[in-house]
Formats: C-alpha cells, sequence, structure tokens
C-alpha cells in the first residue's frame, strides 16, 4: 500500500481545529519557536535538541534531501506538534522508519497527540516501509500507551541513554512495530481496525 496523502488537512480535536502540514524549511522559525517553550525532558527521546537554530537549519536540509518528513500540527497559526518519520535508504535498514513526535504540553490529553501519531504513521505506510520503531523515555507513559494504541510493542530499553542538562541518566524505552502485519489486517478487517491495533 502506497497512498500518498494529501496536506493540509483538518482534524477536529479537543483542543481545537488542527491544521497538519508537511514542513518546508520556510516553517523553520515557527518551529523553533514551538521547540524553545517544550520543557527540556521532552526533547531527551531526540537525536539532536530542536531548540537550537543550527539544528533546526539541518533538519530542514535534511527535509529537502528527502531523509525526512515531518507533519507540523499547527493551531491559530501556532504549531503545537511535530511528528516526524526518519529513514535512510543507503543504510542497512531501508526498510525501517523511525518516528519522532513531540506535542505542546498545554494541547496534550486532548487528542492532538492521537491524530498526529495517526497522521505520522499513515505517512509510513504510504512510504511503503515494512517496520517502525519510535523511542521515548521511560516515564512518557501516554506517549507509550499511545503508541502501543496503533500496534506498536516495547523492543529493547536502554539505560542511562540520555543525560539531560542536570547530568542525570535516563532510560530509553524503542517501541516497534511490523507494518507487514497491519498490511494483513487491512486486506482482511479494513483500515480502521488495522491502524486502531485491533
Amino acid at each position: 500500500m502506497t497512498e500518498q496523502r494529501s496536506y493540509p488537512r483538518r482534524v477536529k480535536t479537543e483542543a481545537g481545529d488542527i491544521e497538519f502540514r508537511l514542513m518546508i524549511r520556510d516553517h523553520e522559525a515557527a518551529v523553533l519557536a514551538f521547540a524553545q517553550k517544550l520543557p527540556t525532558h521532552d526533547l531527551l527521546f531526540l537525536p539532536r535538541n530542536i531548540s537550537e537554530p543550527k539544528v533546526l537549519s539541518a533538519w530542514g536540509k535534511e527535509i529537502e534531501r528527502g531523509a525526512i518528513q515531518s507533519l507540523l500540527a499547527v493551531r491559530e497559526g501556532r504549531v503545537v506538534g511535530c511528528g516526524t518519520l526518519v529513514r535512510d535508504p543507503h543504510s542497512w535498514s531501508p526498510h525501517v522508519g523511525e518516528i519522532r513526535m513531540v506535542v505542546s504540553p498545554d494541547v496534550r490529553g486532548k487528542g492532538v497527540g492521537k491524530a498526529l501519531s495517526q497522521e505520522t504513521f499513515a505517512l509510513a505506510l504510504g512510504a511503503g516501509l515494512e517496520k517502525l520503531s519510535v523511542q521515548m523515555t521511560v516515564d512518557q507513559q501516554a506517549a507509550i500507551a499511545l503508541f502501543e494504541s496503533l500496534g506498536f510493542k516495547a523492543e529493547a530499553l536502554l539505560r542511562d541513554h540520555v543525560r539531560d542538562v542536570d547530568g542525570k541518566t535516563h532510560d530509553i524505552v524503542v517501541l516497534g512495530h511490523n507494518i507487514a502485519q497491519v498490511q494483513a489486517q487491512m486486506e482482511a478487517y479494513g483500515v480502521p481496525d488495522a491502524v486502531s491495533g485491533n
């Protein structure tokens, strides 16, 4: 299944109307403003600190190169979430993609994260990937539950894998999803049941 989704795309959430847009270089300033308001802990599971302008600039270049696709969740003109699909077609794992997602604290628990994770997951399905992974700190229980609801399962625990600004280390959990199984479910049961992990 390689359906290409079109953007912008609007969804209704408890936090209000959210518009999903594919990120382009022109969005860097808006994404930087979003990232700089996030609690530092929320950035720990990302490989790089996206609240730094040079990291955002490199991110923009990766988008232009096609290695990364990022979806922005925008509410009332402000970025409130970002879901990113990262893949490396030149690696030993060209069939694997990684989802990275972060949502503004003021819209958490209001359906924005769920809608963004489903939309990013759909983007991954459209890219024809066979496997997906996502990682987060072990205390991010709501995020873990969200991805488990999409059919992701814990595959690894990386102890003391990241160090915060105070020097404290944190464990990272890696969740994985075998898309081939989802595609079989889609054929058997239809898209909604398969995406919800039923």
